[in-house]
């Protein structure tokens, strides 16, 4: 099996700062800026659009900010950002609201953490084109 090409030497201390970064914004964005409305409207089967879109806002305007500020030739990865993160949270909605699960539901916990994986792995990229970029 071949792997992708990638460098070899990203230097690890600013991949570190970027990670925990993201994770500070993901944190904020998922878990002190979303309040009840969204997280559970999100996840339903009609009037979901607003609260997704105004959640994933969240997401893409700490991004850019933190591009903006720290990597400027690279603000564009917080649209890519709020792109991924629409992406990511309307299929866990999507998933919730067909087979509804909710609290309680035996893949409740099991499609959080897919969810939250795939943010981080999301993350884990937008940190390795920061500290690779020229």
């Amino acid at each position: 099996m071949t792997l992708p090409q990638w460098s070899t030497t990203v230097v690890v201390g600013p991949l570190v700062m970027w990670m925990l970064l993201l994770t500070v914004k993901h944190v904020i964005a998922d878990f002190v800026l979303q309040n009840t409305w969204m997280a559970m409207g999100k996840d339903a089967k009609v009037g979901w659009l607003l609260p997704l879109t105004l959640h994933c806002l969240i997401h893409g305007v700490l991004a850019t900010l933190l591009f903006a500020v720290l990597a400027p030739k690279l603000w564009f990865l917080g649209i890519a950002d709020f792109v991924v993160h629409i992406i990511i949270d309307r299929a866990k909605g999507l998933i919730a609201s067909r087979w509804e699960v909710r609290p309680g539901h035996p893949w409740f916990w099991t499609l959080i953490g897919v969810d939250q994986a795939l943010h981080h792995v999301t993350d884990f990229v937008w940190a390795l084109l920061v500290v690779s970029a020229p």
